[in-house]
């Protein structure tokens, strides 16, 4: 399903191209007219999601409320399907925004977190190969989600 909303800049963004169904072979686990929410494709740990609104932003500072609103509700949504289904000792969220931001199309990162995974941003880690069971975990979180 593609949602064109209007400032969305078209193919030249790969963030509005992921956001908005364009990209193939994509992961998606929930979405609504205001947001996509993906998969990662190079996961720190398994349900490692990104979540996209489809109008182009780069910041949240740029973003209408409504979206803002959109963006939180999901990430809280999608943390408590995450808990229920990984049991991770912690969930890290986080943006990086202006020049940080290597998509240069706004996203939140919602990564589960164990300790001793040793997870240091910027440097993928791969300990259980969580990127070959994609569309597995993709099956598992619509489930969970559905049930909350």
């Amino acid at each position: 399903m593609i949602h064109w909303n209007r400032g969305v800049p078209g193919v030249d963004c790969l963030g509005c191209r992921i956001a908005n169904g364009i990209e193939p072979d994509l992961n998606i686990i929930y979405e609504n007219e205001l947001i996509t929410c993906v998969l990662d494709i190079e996961p720190f740990n398994e349900g490692h999601t990104l979540i996209l609104p489809k109008q182009h932003y780069k910041d949240i500072i740029e973003m209408d409320a409504e979206t803002a609103k959109a963006v939180i509700d999901a990430s809280r949504q999608i943390s408590i399907a995450l808990k229920r289904l990984y049991k991770p000792d912690g969930i890290r969220m986080c943006q990086d925004s202006g020049k940080f931001n290597d998509l240069t199309h706004y996203h939140m990162h919602l990564i589960p977190r164990y300790e001793g995974d040793g997870f240091v941003w910027g440097e993928p880690l791969h300990p259980d190969g969580a990127e070959l069971r994609l569309s597995q975990t993709k099956v598992k979180l619509i489930e969970v989600l559905q049930e909350l």
